[in-house]
């Protein structure tokens, strides 16, 4: 039932952090301009410090890292960043491998978003917050 529960609390933090995501982009491209890839990077670093906050209060709230909370974040960005890897590759292959994605983008941006979840889910859960909190 527990691992359940933090599946769930997982996606409803991928949620968020796709809005976010998202947002901010759209925002840094159609009002400042910036370059859709320089402004991705902005983008994923607020939407992950987002996830990683939502995820190490409600999803993982019964575990911890045994890290200081900047230590901690530093830990989470970088296994985001390989979870991101998966979501561009995934992404690029469904590309190749579907022509006609190219017109539905989305369809492939959905399935690397979907394996980059599972990658994500079980790194934070097993080398993050791999601990259980002991309550005296």
């Amino acid at each position: 039932m527990r691992l359940r529960h933090e599946v769930i609390l997982f996606a409803v933090g991928g949620g968020i952090g796709f809005v976010i995501d998202a947002g901010i982009l759209q925002m840094l491209v159609s009002f400042a301009h910036v370059d859709p890839y320089a402004g991705r990077v902005v983008s994923f670093l607020i939407a992950a410090t987002a996830t990683w906050w939502w995820n190490r209060s409600r999803t993982f709230a019964a575990r911890h890292s045994g890290r200081s909370l900047v230590g901690e974040w530093l830990h989470w960005m970088a296994l985001m960043s390989g979870g991101a890897a998966v979501n561009y590759g995934a992404f690029a292959i469904c590309l190749l491998a579907f022509p006609s994605w190219h017109r539905w983008p989305v369809l492939a941006v959905a399935v690397g978003s979907v394996a980059a979840a599972v990658v994500n889910f079980i790194s934070a859960r097993t080398l993050l917050f791999k601990r259980a909190k002991t309550h005296p």
